[in-house]
C-alpha cells in the first residue's frame, strides 16, 4: 500500500508511455504503459499489458486456436526505458492532466490488475490488446471522456490498412497477413477503435479535453516529452501498393508453368518432371494454405479469419490436384502426345483458375468488398498458367520432326 498524502493522489504523476516499432513480428505495431510516479514512496513504476510466454506448454495451442492469453504487470521505469533504448526504439511520455482523485483511482487499479490473480486477460489484435487497455484504464478514472470524443469520429482508416502499413517491411509477414484476414478487417474504424496501435492512442489524445477539478475543460495531455530516439526510419503514414510485385511473381510462375509445357512438346525429356513437380507443389502449397484458411474460419476463434475471399484463391480443391499431379509421375508420358498428367489433374487445375477468375468478377458484385486485390494479382496468373500447362493440347505449332503442326484443343 501507498504511504498516506495530505489529499490522495496529489503525491502521484501519471504518465503515458509510448514505444516505437521493432524488429520482431510483434514489435511492429509498438507499444506503451502507464507510468506513474510516487513522490512520497519516491517510485515510479511502468505498467504494461503487453506480456506472453512463448515457451508456456500451452501457448502455441491457444494461439493456433485463438485464445491467446497476456498479462500486465509493473516495472521499474528506468530499467525500462533502457530495455527500449537496447532494443532502439523510441520512448516517449506524455505528462497526463488528471485530478488526485482520479490519479488515485488509477493507481489503486492497476496494483489491483497486476495481483496474480487478476493480471490475465484473453488477448484480441485489435478490440483488447496492449493499448487498448491502457486506453480502457484511463477512460474509466476519467468517467468515460475518451471514449466521448473519440467513438463516433471516423478516421478513413482500416485494420487492414494499419496492418499493412506497419508490416510492408517485412515481405513474408506482409504476406501472411493479406492472406489470412478477411472481411472483419475491411470496415472503417473510429478514432477509439484505431487507438489499439499505441502510437495513435498517443497522438489522438493529445486533442481529448477533460473536466479538471474546478468542472473547466483542459487538455488531457499536459506535456510532450522524448525520453528516447532510435534511428530507425519513421512509421510508414500510408500502405504502399506492392500489386506490380505481385503480378509480377504471378506472371512468373505461370509463365514459367508454360515454358516448361513448351519444352515438352519440343521433346525435352527432363521439362515433362520438371513442370509436374512444379505444378504440384504450386497446388500443395495453396491446397495448404486454404486447408488452413478454412480452418481458421471453422474451427477457430480468429474472428478477423472469418469470411475469407482469398478461399477462392488458396483453394482447398488444390490439395487434391496436388497428389493427382505428383501421382502423374508414375504416367509413362510421349513429349507431343498431350498425356501430360492425365484427364482428372488437368480438370482440378482448371477448375481452380477457373473459381480464381469468377472470384475476380465477384468483385463487381456488393458483398465481396475484402481488400485483396495483391492475392488475386499474385494466384490468378498462376493458376491460368499452369492450367495452361496441364491442358491436354497447347495451342501454339509444335515441330515434330521436318513439319511444323497445330495443335487445337
Amino acid at each position: 500500500m501507498r504511504a498516506a498524502a495530505a489529499v490522495p493522489g496529489s503525491e502521484l504523476t501519471v504518465y503515458l508511455m509510448t514505444m516505437g516499432p521493432g524488429d520482431e513480428v510483434w514489435e511492429k505495431f509498438g507499444h506503451n504503459a502507464l507510468w506513474i510516479h510516487d513522490s512520497v514512496r519516491n517510485a515510479d513504476v511502468a505498467y504494461n499489458w503487453g506480456l506472453f510466454d512463448f515457451s508456456a506448454a500451452d501457448f502455441m495451442p491457444r494461439f493456433l486456436k485463438g485464445n491467446m492469453l497476456y498479462w500486465m504487470g509493473g516495472f521499474d521505469v528506468g530499467e525500462t526505458v533502457d530495455l527500449y533504448r537496447r532494443a532502439n526504439r523510441t520512448v516517449m511520455a506524455q505528462k497526463l492532466n488528471l485530478t488526485p482523485a482520479q490519479k488515485d483511482s488509477l493507481a489503486r487499479f492497476v496494483q489491483w490488475n497486476a495481483q496474480p490473480e487478476n493480471r490475465f486477460y484473453s488477448y484480441d489484435y485489435f478490440r483488447d490488446n496492449c493499448s487498448t487497455r491502457v486506453r480502457d484504464a484511463l477512460d474509466r478514472v476519467l468517467g468515460g471522456a475518451i471514449r466521448r470524443a473519440t467513438v463516433g469520429v471516423p478516421t478513413a482508416t482500416t485494420y487492414r490498412s494499419h496492418t499493412r502499413r506497419l508490416t510492408q517491411d517485412a515481405s513474408w509477414v506482409y504476406l501472411g497477413t493479406l492472406l489470412g484476414l478477411g472481411h472483419p478487417v475491411d470496415r472503417p474504424i473510429s478514432t477509439w477503435e484505431e487507438m489499439f496501435l499505441p502510437v495513435r492512442l498517443h497522438d489522438d489524445l493529445r486533442s481529448v479535453r477533460v473536466k479538471d477539478a474546478s468542472g473547466a475543460l483542459v487538455p488531457l495531455i499536459l506535456s510532450d516529452s522524448v525520453l528516447f530516439v532510435s534511428n530507425r526510419a519513421p512509421e510508414p503514414r500510408e500502405p504502399g501498393s506492392h500489386i506490380v510485385v505481385y503480378v509480377l511473381a504471378g506472371v512468373l510462375v505461370g509463365g514459367l508453368a508454360v515454358l516448361l509445357r513448351h519444352l515438352v512438346d519440343r521433346g525435352s525429356s527432363l521439362a515433362r518432371p520438371v513442370l509436374i513437380v512444379f505444378a504440384g507443389l504450386w497446388h500443395l502449397a495453396t491446397g495448404l494454405a486454404g486447408v488452413a484458411l478454412a480452418a481458421l474460419w471453422i474451427f477457430t476463434n480468429h474472428v478477423y479469419s472469418y469470411q475469407n475471399e482469398n478461399l477462392l484463391q488458396a483453394n482447398p480443391l488444390s490439395l487434391v490436384a496436388a497428389v493427382l499431379i505428383f501421382a502423374s509421375l508414375t504416367r509413362r508420358g510421349s513429349s507431343g502426345s498431350g498425356a501430360l498428367v492425365g484427364h482428372w489433374p488437368s480438370r482440378l487445375t482448371w477448375t481452380v483458375a477457373g473459381i480464381a477468375v469468377a472470384a475476380l468478377a465477384f468483385k463487381a458484385l456488393p458483398g465481396f468488398r475484402q481488400v485483396n486485390w495483391e492475392i488475386i494479382a499474385l494466384m490468378l496468373p498462376a493458376h491460368v498458367g499452369i492450367a495452361l500447362s496441364l491442358r491436354r493440347r497447347m495451342p501454339w505449332p509444335v515441330k515434330t520432326g521436318r513439319r511444323v503442326s497445330a495443335t487445337g484443343s
